[in-house]
């Protein structure tokens, strides 16, 4: 088998699930359109690079990720500070203020999936690809951690900020629906 058919048997089936990640990312069709493009030129350049038998998606996934983020640190740079006891009381806060209002069973009350679509829209670059990878693409701490080149304990510090703001976003729409107490109305802090 040639490099080329063996390139389009193995890695050209994957495209769609790249094209997510790259949505996921950019939150634009048109750049998202362009990075998976990069990716595919990228990986095509450097399959000789590829270990056959090794999961091809994250080779592609983090590839995609590193031509974003070379990219993004191109437009900007920004240095980002977390601290755990904060998000976690930060969480507590927002649970107990759920409850008082009574939608701490909205989830199961409520078709979501367009509210968790824009939620996850909203986050944060760096915690949208993480909560993208983990809870959507059903990837390992390991295989986020590796194609994003970051500890697993960043993965998993970040992945548990993106999904504090995530219930933060759903519980604001529940208030919306009108899932709320008007003596209990919720504040996140």
């Amino acid at each position: 088998m040639t490099a080329d058919s063996e390139f389009a048997a193995v890695a050209l089936p994957l495209l769609p699930a790249i094209a997510r990640v790259a949505h996921a990312l950019t939150v634009d069709d048109a750049d998202a359109d362009d990075l998976v493009q990069e990716t595919f030129l990228r990986a095509y350049k450097h399959w000789r690079t590829f270990e056959r038998g090794s999961d091809c998606k994250s080779w592609l996934s983090a590839i995609c990720r590193n031509a974003f983020f070379e990219q993004r640190r191109r437009e900007s740079r920004s240095t980002a500070v977390e601290d755990q006891e904060l998000e976690s009381l930060a969480a507590a806060r927002l649970h107990n203020s759920a409850r008082a209002s009574g939608v701490d069973n909205m989830f199961s009350r409520l078709d979501l999936g367009p509210a968790i679509a824009r939620a996850i829209e909203a986050l944060e670059p760096r915690y949208r690809d993480v909560v993208v990878l983990v809870d959507v693409e059903d990837f390992s701490y390991e295989q986020v951690a590796e194609a994003l080149g970051i500890p697993i304990g960043t993965v998993r510090s970040r992945l548990y900020r993106a999904r504090r703001q995530l219930q933060e976003a759903l519980l604001a729409f529940a208030v919306d629906a009108g899932y709320a107490t008007a003596s209990a109305p919720i504040r996140p802090e």
